[in-house]
């Protein structure tokens, strides 16, 4: 079972206990998440988090396991609150999971997410709250299930279209492995388009620290880059590149968040194409329609990077942007920017940016709307 799905399934079991006691009780004294879950939640998912028999509950439905990591963390706090207080539609699930906010007050729904997070023992599995919003161009530290179709769309005298697609999936508590195909559409002399496979890539990432208290994740990776792309058609570098990178990203006050991404592209084998170091920041804020409805993230990056050789300047370009969640399960995002050179913008032109993410962990591209 997908991971919001299972969270339907984790509190529909409320529907089966009495509402009236725990709206009464919430007002009188406020009970821990050990005591909520014990008293409306361990006759159908067990004392231990773990479910019950079927022949027990009494339905077909398949329980989740909470002490499975890889289900009971990448989600944030706030998806698991929302389908609590507001009920299955609240992500777009069966009505069946009825709302609670009028039975159960906020620091106790706070409690049985918390208690029920706690099923997981193991340690080294980053919290899904430190999986912030992701820029167009600057990598974030977390690791995630995603699949992402970035679009770059260049005017000037040399039109373009370039596309990649990302697949990226988790490996184990704390790593990510991901490959990224480009492909090129360019216009050329006579007004002709030409088109092709630019060059492949692939890459690991890994969490080396993340705290939940302070906010901040850190992870360090590497990306090897394939010359399959055709150089004599600009579709390609023509060098086997190896890219070593660092990110951090840290959560700030009133939902805001910070990426810091930077690294090397080291060509292999080629004398003639220098090392290039590359820095990038992205600032951002997100605000929800309703407690929980659509999220708007307007964020802007800064990015630089400078070939290490005498006398060559560094590169400078801004990149505004807003991303929105376009189905209800929010696993499905739209981003779109504009790349603004800085400086030498004799050279370098602006470039319009967007991209679809479709968080494929969480159910299927056209489900959860």
């Amino acid at each position: 079972m997908r991971v919001r799905a299972a969270l339907v399934v984790l509190f529909s079991t409320f529907a089966a206990a009495p509402v009236a006691p725990l709206a009464q009780t919430a007002t009188e004294s406020q009970k821990s998440g050990a005591e909520l879950y014990r008293a409306a939640c361990a006759s159908c998912h067990g004392p231990d988090g773990r479910g019950s028999l079927r022949t027990t509950v009494g339905f077909d439905i398949p329980l989740p396991d909470f002490t499975d990591c890889s289900f009971a963390t990448p989600e944030a706090d706030a998806d698991w609150s929302a389908i609590i207080q507001h009920g299955g539609k609240a992500r777009a699930f069966d009505r069946m999971m009825p709302a609670f906010g009028d039975a159960l007050s906020p620091a106790e729904i706070h409690n049985i997410v918390d208690y029920v997070r706690g099923f997981c023992a193991e340690p080294g599995w980053p919290r899904g709250d430190l999986n912030l919003p992701r820029p167009l161009a600057t990598e974030k530290a977390f690791p995630e299930n995603e699949a992402v179709v970035t679009t770059t769309v260049a005017r000037g005298e040399a039109k373009s279209i370039d596309s990649e697609f990302v697949y990226e999936r988790r490996l184990g508590r704390r790593g990510q492995w991901e490959v990224a195909i480009p492909f090129a559409l360019q216009q050329v002399e006579g007004g002709r388009w030409r088109r092709g496979l630019g060059d492949i890539a692939v890459a690991y990432k890994h969490v080396v620290f993340d705290s939940l208290g302070r906010g901040s994740i850190v992870s360090a990776g590497s990306e090897i880059v394939f010359p399959t792309g055709k150089e004599s058609d600009g579709l390609g570098g023509g060098a086997t590149v190896f890219e070593p990178f660092g990110t951090i990203s840290q959560m700030l006050p009133r939902d805001g968040f910070l990426h810091l991404h930077g690294g090397f592209e080291v060509p292999l084998g080629v004398d003639e194409k220098p090392t290039e170091a590359f820095w990038r920041a992205a600032i951002g804020k997100t605000w929800f329609g309703g407690r929980w409805g659509r999220a708007w993230s307007p964020m802007v990056e800064v990015l630089g990077a400078r070939e290490l050789a005498a006398g060559e300047p560094a590169q400078w370009d801004l990149l505004p942007q807003m991303q929105v969640s376009l189905s209800t399960r929010q696993h499905v995002l739209l981003n779109a920017g504009v790349r603004l050179p800085v400086n030498e913008r004799e050279d370098r032109k602006a470039s319009f940016l967007f991209y679809v993410l479709w968080d494929w962990f969480d159910g299927g591209l056209f489900s959860g709307w």
